[in-house]
């Protein structure tokens, strides 16, 4: 009998530690850094360096929801360029970064929530093309733009191919109008919604070559249950419209 209650007892406890474990401190502070990615995130008054209330876009008011009913506390800077805010990200305990694409190469390097968005890479061109493109490696002929340390331009490389990156990506929507590249190397919708942005219309899609969902990336040493607090809450918005919703308000 003694020893039924004594086990009983040990038992409680573990599970009062693992509830323990499991507790967020209140304290807890996630430092995340985003970029110009419009229309994911982007800085309202179009500068590279913009703070809190004057960030917007879709990934950035899915993120704060989200934040918001986990209840867990963070600051937000859009910072330049991508190369700097990831390797913080990579390299800082407590920091964070989105979007970005949820790679094989990079999926051990951070804790992941999301999917946020949709992201499919195309080749688009100016709409009084003749080129014909169906596949990457008839690409290879004509000069490409891409942005700077984007997953997609680090997938045409490994695919052989020798990108012009720009440190803007909108950057190549006025390049593909000069006639200084074939191509633009980009995603969908956002290549469409920074050349509305540049005045730039009626670009056609020669190429899809590939699909991918854009992530929050949390360094590894975010606690386990802060991730899974934010990726809960973010199953919630999904089901429950709030996703689709702020991303038909922006396109």
């Amino acid at each position: 009998m003694c020893k039924r209650l004594w086990l009983a007892a040990a038992s409680a406890l573990l599970l009062m530690a693992s509830a323990a474990r499991a507790e967020i401190d209140p304290n807890y502070n996630v430092v995340l850094l985003t970029e110009n990615f419009p229309p994911y995130n982007m800085a309202i008054n179009g500068k590279n360096f913009a703070q809190e209330d004057n960030v917007d876009g879709i990934a950035v008011d899915v993120v704060r929801e989200m934040f918001k009913r986990a209840g867990i506390k963070y600051s937000l800077t859009l910072r330049f360029p991508w190369d700097r805010i990831y390797k913080l990200a990579l390299e800082k305990p407590g920091y964070g970064v989105f979007v970005t694409a949820r790679l094989p190469e990079r999926e051990g390097l951070f804790k992941w929530v999301g999917p946020i968005g949709p992201d499919d890479w195309v080749l688009l061109a100016r709409g009084d093309s003749k080129l014909v493109v169906n596949n990457l490696q008839q690409a290879k002929q004509y000069r490409i733009g891409a942005y700077k340390g984007d997953a997609i331009a680090e997938h045409l490389e490994k695919q052989g191919l020798q990108p012009v990156t720009s440190l803007r990506d909108q950057e190549n929507a006025k390049k593909l109008m000069a006639g200084q590249i074939d191509l633009w190397a980009t995603g969908d919708p956002a290549g469409r919604y920074l050349a509305r942005q540049e005045g730039v219309s009626g670009l056609k899609t020669l190429l899809r070559f590939n699909s991918a969902q854009l992530y929050l990336a949390l360094n590894k040493e975010v606690p386990d249950e802060v991730v899974q607090k934010l990726q809960s809450e973010l199953d919630k918005m999904r089901a429950e419209g709030i996703v689709d919703s702020i991303l038909n308000s922006y396109l």
